[in-house]
């Protein structure tokens, strides 16, 4: 029997919102995946100090780009009392989610509690290094005894207020048996490089992890400081015990500890400890 174009039209009416409701649901399960890792996305927030932030900062885009996760990173220092420090930002309860740091100033976070169990990671290995203002003779610090020797002829002297500095201070020039003669012309350098302050002639000499001064633009590299005297500084990271985003947190630290991280590691003048 030959059917009304209007029946056709009553007939096939009905039926299409339903097509069109299964045409929607397949659409948006193709778009669970890439909704489900726009959600996953998380905004770290990493509180980096000196000597892991020049690597650090060139790793950032890659760890982006492969995970989703935005970064926001903010310059701290290990240890020691001024307002930026690690346990001052920590202490004032300013959020972070991953903490790079020397472990000398990790150890003290731990013994208060701030620091989630079992989540720190050693990544690199770090020296003290020398520095003097860019065109300046470098001294000769090849020896103990050379080295003593441009530390009584230096004019003055900078060091850091984190780990090395400490170091320095409390150690180091006692050490060398010239504590009393070189502390009065030495100067505890807050929230600043040191090779800033060499670059700009406020200190002939001055002392801080090899990978803060590398890249100081007007300050010349001299060496590291002798085996004798050298500290040794292990950087790594942690977890705050308040981090909001730990899971995002644990996969920015293995990738910094991977041996894909080892070459940005190396060429900021850090030993990185997993090479692969």
């Amino acid at each position: 029997m030959t059917q009304n174009p209007s029946q056709e039209r009553d007939r096939a009416g009905p039926m299409a919102p339903a097509g069109r409701g299964r045409r929607a649901l397949l659409l948006g399960a193709a778009a669970l995946p890439f909704l489900a890792r726009r959600a996953a996305a998380a905004e770290l927030v990493v509180f980096s100090s000196g000597g892991l932030n020049a690597a650090y900062l060139t790793l950032v885009p890659a760890f982006q780009q492969q995970t989703g996760h935005s970064l926001v990173s903010v310059q701290a220092s290990s240890m020691g009392a001024a307002p930026d420090a690690i346990p001052q930002r920590l202490g004032r309860g300013e959020p972070a989610d991953v903490l790079l740091l020397a472990s000398g100033g990790l150890e003290p976070l731990a013994a208060r509690g701030l620091i989630l169990p079992d989540s720190r990671v050693d990544i690199a290995r770090s020296l003290i290094g020398m520095c003097v203002r860019a065109g300046a003779p470098k001294p000769d610090i090849s020896s103990v005894d050379a080295f003593r020797q441009a530390l009584l002829n230096a004019s003055s002297i900078a060091y850091s207020a984190s780990a090395s500095g400490v170091y320095i201070e409390n150690e180091m020039y006692r050490r060398l048996g010239i504590h009393e003669q070189v502390m009065p012309k030495s100067r505890r350098i807050l929230s600043e490089r040191v090779a800033s302050v060499v670059a700009r002639g406020e200190a002939e000499i001055g002392f801080q992890q090899v990978s803060e001064i590398l890249f100081v633009e007007g300050a010349a590299y001299v060496g590291t400081i002798p085996e004798p005297v050298q500290l040794p500084t292990i950087f790594c990271a942690a977890i705050p015990a308040k981090a909001r985003e730990p899971e995002a947190a644990r996969a920015l630290i293995r990738f910094l500890a991977s041996p894909e991280a080892a070459p940005a590691l190396e060429r900021t003048g850090l030993e990185p400890l997993n090479r692969g």
